[in-house]
C-alpha cells in the first residue's frame, strides 16, 4: 500500500476542464494555514498506556486538528473537504460550540505526502495537543497516520469511502465501506443493465482490492467477468483497454470503473470517440462524483453512473440547508459531494459524543462516539460499534447540468461491513469496539 497512490488524485489529474493553471495554482498554495488562535496549554504526554497528548479545553477554545492536503497535487480535492469541516465547525460555534466552549482549528498541510501526513499528525497530536483530528483523503496518507493515531492511541476521523478491510480503535470512518457503495452498485448493475463486466481500473491497492470484491461477488450472483484491465495512475493511454472492451464486449456490456486521475479524462473522452456509449456500454463509476463531472465535461459522462451514498441533489431538508449554507458562505458556483458531506458529518458526530461524554478525554469520547446519530444531509446515520457510519446508498445518472439523477435510493440506512464478507480471507469476520473480547476483528 505504502508504495501505491490513490485514486483520489483523480481529482487532479481529471481536471481537464480546470486546466493545468488550477493544479499550479493548487500545487502553490501556502503549505498551512491555521485559524488557531490562542497557544495550547494542555500537559505532557501521559504515560505509557495512556493516550499521548492530553485532549485540549482551555479557556474558552477547544482545538481540534485539521490534517488534509493544501498543497501538492491532492489539494483540489481536499480543500473542499476542508471548506465542509469548517462550515461545520462555524456553525456549531454560533450555536455556543461545545461545552460551552468555541472549537479552534488547527489546520495543517499534508502536501499530498504520505511521511508529512504522518509528520503533521504528530506535530498535532505531542505540540498543538488537539481533541481530535479530522483529516485524510487517500488511503496511502490514512495508512501513513494510522501507526501514529494507534501508537498514541489517539483519535482520527476520516471522510471518505474506501476499500475497507480495515477497523480501527482510534479512527471513526465516516465514507463507505464497500458494502455501502460497491456492492450495490453491483446489485443493481446486474438487475438493470446486464450480466457481462469489464473491469477497468488504475493499478494501485483501491482499484484492485475492489475488484477482488466485485469477481467475489459476480461469481457468487451469476454475473461474468469478460476482462479486467489496469493503467498506471495518470497514465492517459486508454487506447489498448477500450480495444480490449470492443473485443470482450462486441454487443455491449456493462464496464466497473476505478479508473482515477488523467486516465479518467482520457477514457471518457475517447470512449465516446470510439462509438461506447452509454445505451449500450453503461459505465459505473466509484470515484466520480459532482466535483469530477464538472471538470472533465458533462457532455462526456451524461448518461453513465456512480454510486455514493450522497449527491447534491438529494432531497431532504437537511441537504437542501447544507448546499444553501455551503454556497453561501464559499460562492453559488460551488458544488457539493460525497467526501465533503462526510466530513461534515463527522465533525457533528464528534461534538456530539463530547457533550455526551462531557468531557474532551479520548477514551470517554470514543465511547460516547458509538451509538450517535445525526441527521445528515443524505439522511439520518447513525455511528456503529465498529466505528463506521451507517450510510444510504445511492446510485446516480450524469445529467446535462453535471449534477446526479438518483435512480435508486436504499430505503434505509445500510449498516456497515469493514471486514468483506464476499472475499474468502474476510469472510466470516467483524469487529466491535464496544465489547474488549471482540476487537478490530473477530470471528462471528
Amino acid at each position: 500500500m505504502a508504495s501505491n497512490l490513490s485514486r483520489r488524485k483523480f481529482l487532479i489529474y481529471g481536471s481537464a476542464g480546470l486546466g493545468t493553471s488550477i493544479l499550479l495554482k493548487a500545487c502553490t498554495t501556502p503549505p498551512s494555514t491555521t485559524d488557531n488562535t490562542s497557544p495550547t496549554t494542555s500537559g505532557s504526554p501521559a504515560a505509557s498506556g495512556s493516550p499521548s497528548g492530553s485532549p485540549v479545553a482551555s479557556g474558552d477554545a477547544i482545538k481540534v486538528g485539521i490534517l488534509h492536503s493544501l498543497s501538492g497535487t491532492m489539494a483540489i480535492s481536499e480543500k473542499s473537504v476542508v471548506d465542509a469541516e469548517q462550515l461545520a465547525i462555524e456553525e456549531i460555534n454560533a450555536a455556543g460550540g461545545v461545552l460551552g466552549k468555541q472549537i479552534v482549528a488547527v489546520v495543517e498541510d499534508g502536501a499530498s505526502s504520505a511521511p508529512t501526513f504522518a509528520e503533521k499528525a504528530k506535530k498535532l497530536i505531542d505540540q498543538d495537543k488537539v481533541a481530535t483530528v479530522f483529516g485524510c483523503w487517500t488511503s496511502l496518507s490514512r495508512k501513513a497516520v494510522l501507526p501514529v493515531f494507534e501508537g498514541k492511541k489517539h483519535m482520527l476521523w476520516y471522510p471518505v469511502q474506501y476499500e475497507g478491510q480495515e477497523c480501527s480503535n482510534n479512527v471513526f470512518y465516516t465514507g463507505a465501506a464497500p458494502n455501502q457503495q460497491i456492492e450495490p452498485a453491483v446489485d443493481w448493475l446486474l438487475a438493470n443493465k446486464g450480466k457481462e463486466f469489464f473491469l477497468v481500473g488504475s493499478d494501485y491497492v483501491f482499484p484492485k482490492t475492489a475488484n477482488t470484491i466485485i469477481k467475489a461477488q459476480l461469481a457468487a450472483k451469476g454475473g461474468k467477468v469478460v476482462g479486467e484491465d489496469y493503467i498506471p495512475l495518470g497514465n492517459t493511454e486508454v487506447n489498448p483497454i477500450i480495444t480490449k472492451i470492443k473485443a470482450a464486449l462486441p454487443n455491449g456490456g456493462v464496464i466497473f470503473n476505478t479508473l482515477n486521475g488523467d486516465s479518467n479524462v482520457a477514457f471518457f473522452k475517447q470512449l465516446q470517440g470510439a462509438g461506447i456509449t452509454p445505451d449500450k456500454y453503461p459505465i459505473m463509476s466509484v470515484s466520480v462524483a459532482e466535483e469530477e463531472v464538472k471538470a472533465i465535461g458533462p457532455e462526456y459522462l451524461k448518461g453513465h453512473y456512480a454510486a455514493w451514498n450522497y449527491f447534491q441533489t438529494v432531497d431532504t431538508p437537511a441537504n437542501k440547508t447544507f448546499v444553501e449554507n455551503f454556497k453561501k458562505k464559499y460562492g453559488a458556483d460551488r458544488v457539493t459531494n460525497d467526501p465533503m458531506e462526510a466530513a461534515y458529518i463527522m465533525v457533528y458526530l464528534w461534538k456530539q459524543a463530547v457533550e455526551k461524554a462531557k468531557t474532551t478525554e479520548l477514551e470517554a469520547v470514543r465511547k460516547a462516539a458509538i451509538g450517535q446519530t445525526f441527521d445528515a444531509p443524505e439522511g439520518k446515520v447513525t455511528m456503529d460499534s465498529n466505528h463506521h457510519i451507517s450510510k444510504f446508498v445511492r446510485i446516480g445518472e450524469v445529467e446535462e447540468n453535471g449534477l446526479f439523477k438518483v435512480v435508486y435510493a436504499s430505503k434505509d440506512a445500510v449498516k456497515p461491513v469493514p471486514w468483506n464478507q464476499y472475499v474468502a480471507e474476510t469472510k466470516g469476520y467483524a469487529c466491535d469496539w464496544s465489547d474488549a473480547k471482540k476487537g478490530g476483528k473477530y470471528k462471528v
